[in-house]
């Protein structure tokens, strides 16, 4: 890859991957020549349904077709692993304006650490905005259809994490 090459981070739990994410990876993906959907390993203060290895691999199977994505796990400051994947940009996805208070903040400590490293901010398609990974689980967990918010793939592996067989 050249050195002139346009590197992007998009860092989240991931948990599960939902339409919203693969909307955002999607359009990143015609704006950079590489994207790093990056999948934090582990987040204390938020429990998570899907081992760091399998939201990798959901989100993989999401993006298959997308030549210049790859899904990987990290840990630690989401700024240095930018800089070791020598992206100059981290992707966020904002779904409202309490997401951009959220994301203003870490903007900034991420400017502080690490001035080279710039964010850019994806709306969330109309048709998403509604979706986050919590308010799936809970659907999920209470055996609520998952048509239309996740990939296949991820209501068949979230069925199987909740003992249910199909959709409702």
């Amino acid at each position: 890859m050249p050195a002139s090459a346009r590197i992007a981070l998009y860092p989240g739990t991931f948990d599960p991957v939902h339409y919203g994410h693969v909307d955002v990876a999607r359009r990143a993906a015609q704006m950079f020549d590489t994207v790093v959907v990056a999948v934090v390993r582990d987040r204390p203060a938020k429990p998570l349904l899907f081992s760091t290895a399998e939201r990798v691999e959901l989100f993989r199977q999401a993006v298959r077709d997308l030549d210049n994505v790859r899904v990987e796990a990290y840990e630690g400051l989401t700024v240095a692993y930018a800089r070791t994947q020598g992206a100059a940009f981290i992707v966020r996805g904002l779904r409202g304006t309490s997401d951009f208070e959220y994301e203003y903040q870490m903007t900034t400590m991420n400017r502080h650490l690490a001035p080279e490293v710039d964010t850019v901010f994806l709306m969330t398609a109309l048709k998403h905005l509604y979706l986050s990974s919590s308010l799936i689980k809970e659907v999920a967990s209470q055996g609520g259809s998952l048509a239309g918010l996740v990939p296949d793939h991820v209501a068949t592996a979230m069925r199987a994490k909740f003992n249910q067989t199909a959709d409702l």
